[in-house]
């Protein structure tokens, strides 16, 4: 691989003048300009990037760590937060931990140790020792998706509350009163935020739910295809309210395997609105967020955050929910035909 005293060497100059033109440090002439470019097409020279960095004390890197990036959740986000990025000159560094907190404190080690000029999280695991360890991060840094406990940092998230409750009330005002909610992991920070919400709405009609009404999985759609197979056997309710898409997606395949009309029998609701839920059978109705433009916005702040690093008081950009109707959603079934 060529070096840069190769380029010098070629073009005749010293190779103090070539990092000049390299790095536009100092001016030179337009023939030592055109030799140095010519040298470094005819050798395919490639500039170091870390001898660059150190030089420019950045290295123009954004480090992205989320959980699971098969998730279309995190896939969407990724995407935003890239385009963002590419758009004012960051590359991304992603960093998949499969749910593994050791993978994930691994992660974290290795991008800091890259010297990233700034970090995005995703929705981590309750792991003590990761929390330690970004507690203790000083390089910008925000959040998506959830507060982190004991961790000082710029933080963009949905209402998670708010979005449940719109997500329940939609099922209530469609005139069902036996609504499952199947969540994700309960110790979760966002399950317990949906969960409050889908009792706050509950609470406010003055339904009460019943126990067993209430599951919690993992947030995929084998979770909740499983978690709704209890749901449907025996007595079953007249609507489910999915903690998020890909727990819609297993609720639509356990009902249709048993051939229960949605929403003619049953309504299904998710939450997070990703790209498939338009397109599963029937498409499902879901709380909303533009995930694309949420990862813009954790762009944009972490820019703004390595721009003026002084800037001491976190930030939080709260995204309000919105519900997308689509045809998994229905009157309850003894309204069905009233509505028709």
């Amino acid at each position: 691989m060529a070096t840069i005293k190769d380029v010098a060497a070629l073009a005749g100059i010293s190779y103090t003048t070539v990092s000049h033109v390299l790095n536009k440090t100092r001016p030179v002439s337009e023939q030592v300009r055109l030799k140095v470019e010519a040298a470094i097409i005819e050798l395919d020279y490639v500039p170091s990037a870390v001898a660059r960095s150190l030089k420019a004390r950045s290295t123009a890197t954004i480090g992205l760590l989320v959980p699971n990036s098969v998730n279309p959740y995190f896939a969407e986000l990724a995407r935003g937060i890239e385009d963002a990025c590419e758009r004012n000159g960051y590359c991304v560094i992603l960093c998949n931990s499969d749910d593994n907190p050791q993978k994930q404190r691994s992660y974290l080690r290795v991008l800091l140790e890259k010297r990233i000029d700034g970090l995005v999280v995703a929705s981590v695991g309750e792991d003590a020792d990761l929390l330690q360890s970004l507690a203790c991060v000083r390089t910008p840094m925000v959040i998506v998706d959830r507060e982190l406990d004991g961790v000082d940092a710029d933080l963009v998230r949905i209402d998670h509350e708010q979005g449940a409750y719109l997500a329940t009330r939609h099922l209530l005002e469609l005139g069902h009163r036996d609504i499952a909610y199947i969540g994700g992991p309960a110790e979760t920070g966002v399950t317990q935020l949906r969960l409050a919400g889908f009792h706050r709405a509950m609470a406010e009609a003055e339904v009460a739910v019943r126990a067993q009404r209430v599951l919690h999985c993992d947030f995929t759609s084998p979770g909740g295809h499983a978690a709704a197979a209890q749901l449907l056997e025996g007595e079953r309710p007249t609507a489910i309210f999915a903690g998020n898409d890909m727990i819609g997606f297993g609720v639509l395949r356990a009902a249709a395997e048993r051939n229960i009309n949605v929403p003619g029998e049953l309504s299904v609701i998710g939450f997070d609105d990703i790209e498939l839920s338009r397109y599963v059978y029937p498409p499902l109705t879901t709380v909303g967020q533009s995930i694309r433009e949420l990862g813009e916005n954790a762009a944009a702040l972490l820019l703004s955050r390595i721009a003026s690093p002084r800037r001491t008081a976190a930030e939080q950009r709260i995204v309000a929910p919105r519900i997308v109707l689509r045809e998994s959603t229905g009157p309850r079934p003894d309204l069905f035909n009233d509505y028709r």
